[in-house]
This record gives C-alpha cells, sequence and structure tokens, in this order.
C-alpha cells in the first residue's frame, strides 16, 4: 500500500470517527445547545476538547443507578435531558459533542476493579469487577488522546478521590490514588475503542457477570408505575449513599 493509500484510509477513519449515530444524536437540539455553551468558534481543537470535557464531567451527575435496557436510555441527548448517566454514558454524551465540534472521537472500554462504589451498589453486583467502563477517545493534534467524564467533582470529593484532570495532551484514564495517596481503581482488561456504543454486546456481558443486578432491574422495570424513575433500584441515590458510607468511616462506624 502506497503513502496516498495510507492516507485515503486515515481520512476515512477519521470521518466514521466524526459522524452522528443513534447514540451519539449530536443533531438533536438538545446536544447542539450544550455543546455550544461549552465552546467558542475561534478556540482550538485542544481548548474545546478540555471545555467539553469539564463540562460533561461536572454537569452531568454520574449514576449508576441509570442502568436501563432501554437503547434511548443513552443517546446522548437523553443523558442531557436527565444530566445523569453512568460512566458509558457520559462518555456517549462527550464523543457526541467532539464530534459535532469537528473533533474525532470514539467511544472506548475497560474492565476495571475498585472502581467507586458504594456498599448497596457492590451488595447488587456481586463482585469489585466493573465491566465496561466507559472512557473517550478524542484526535488532538496529531493523536489519540483518552479521557473519563464519568466522575463529576462533587463524587469524587463524596469519596475521597482525586477528581481525573484533563489537559488535551495526556491521557486521563482513571483514579489510580485517592487522596491519600493509596491506590485505588486498578484496569484488569481493555475492550478497545469502537464506532458507536457496542449496546448489546455491553448488556449480554453484564448480564452473565452480574445476574443479580440485572434480573432486580428487570422485575422493577416491569412492575413500576408511570411515574419515570419510579422503581427503587432508579431512584437510588449514589451520592448519599457515599457520604454516608464516608460519614460512618470517619466516625469508626
Amino acid at each position: 500500500m502506497n503513502s496516498s493509500d495510507n492516507k485515503t484510509e486515515e481520512q476515512n477513519d477519521f470521518e466514521r470517527y466524526l459522524q452522528p449515530t443513534f447514540f451519539m444524536d449530536y443533531n438533536s437540539k438538545e446536544v447542539r445547545s450544550f455543546a455550544d455553551g461549552c465552546c467558542k468558534p475561534h478556540e482550538s481543537t485542544k481548548e474545546k476538547a478540555v471545555k467539553l470535557y469539564y463540562a460533561v464531567r461536572d454537569e452531568i451527575r454520574y449514576d449508576p443507578y441509570d442502568f436501563k435496557l432501554d437503547k434511548n436510555n443513552f443517546t446522548a441527548s437523553s443523558v442531557l435531558k436527565k444530566r445523569r448517566g453512568y460512566c458509558v454514558a457520559k462518555a456517549i454524551l462527550l464523543t457526541a459533542v467532539a464530534r459535532y465540534h469537528g473533533i474525532p472521537a470514539r467511544p472506548g472500554f475497560a474492565d476495571v476493579r475498585n472502581h467507586l462504589s458504594t456498599k448497596r451498589l457492590r451488595d447488587l453486583m456481586e463482585t469489585d469487577l466493573f465491566m465496561y467502563h466507559g472512557y473517550t477517545e478524542l484526535y488532538i493534534e496529531g493523536k489519540w488522546v483518552k479521557a473519563t467524564p464519568a466522575f463529576n467533582l462533587e463524587l469524587c470529593t463524596n469519596f475521597n478521590v482525586k477528581p481525573l484532570e484533563f489537559d488535551g495532551v495526556h491521557d486521563s484514564l482513571f483514579h489510580e490514588f485517592d487522596t491519600l495517596g493509596n491506590r485505588h481503581m486498578e484496569y484488569v482488561k481493555d475492550r478497545g475503542h469502537f464506532d458507536d456504543m457496542p449496546f448489546e454486546e455491553i448488556v449480554r456481558e453484564c448480564k452473565k457477570v452480574y445476574p443479580r443486578f440485572f434480573r432486580i432491574l428487570s422485575l422493577e422495570e416491569q412492575e413500576k408505575s408511570a411515574l419515570e424513575d419510579a422503581s427503587p433500584l432508579a431512584t437510588g441515590d449514589f451520592h448519599s449513599e457515599a457520604i454516608e458510607e464516608n460519614r460512618k468511616d470517619a466516625v469508626g462506624g
């Protein structure tokens, strides 16, 4: 393959990572409005990427109880309407707004241990392994850079972990240490990057690993009332759980 063929292949790859999709629906008014409010037209790609990262990180609350078996729950526009979502949903949103601003972007996934969690969530999952932890890869100044916008600043404070910062140059991938310098999160398996969210694959694999979580989720979705998010699992307050557990730890409870 000659150099011109390589260049054409690279351009085609970038084009794939700029397109709207069912999940990265940046042609929706919600996503356009949010993305336009984050950046100014004259700013550089790196400046835009950094601003988008912090907007998604801190303006959208991390909520692991927001995992539903409905594809529509994971679209960028849906995440913005709710102003909450778990790591995959927030990575989808960051990918969408980056593509809207002409920054090639793609979602990536990895399995991790010691993910930010509470006793209630660990009991539901029956393991400390978190499958398909979501992050975003952005093409900035000639290279792909990883960014994880999952955990908002308030949540990190509640968990006593250092928030993930992003400068548009270095990978910002996971909470390796807590605020005391103790080792915290560990990546177990990198599942690579995708053009779009592999919804069926994620649900299939997670159902195998978290049968109790999905059994309860399915029952609650069948029984929930006409009120949106009326089920106990869906209305779990992850932030409050984190505050309560840290309070107990502080007093030796």
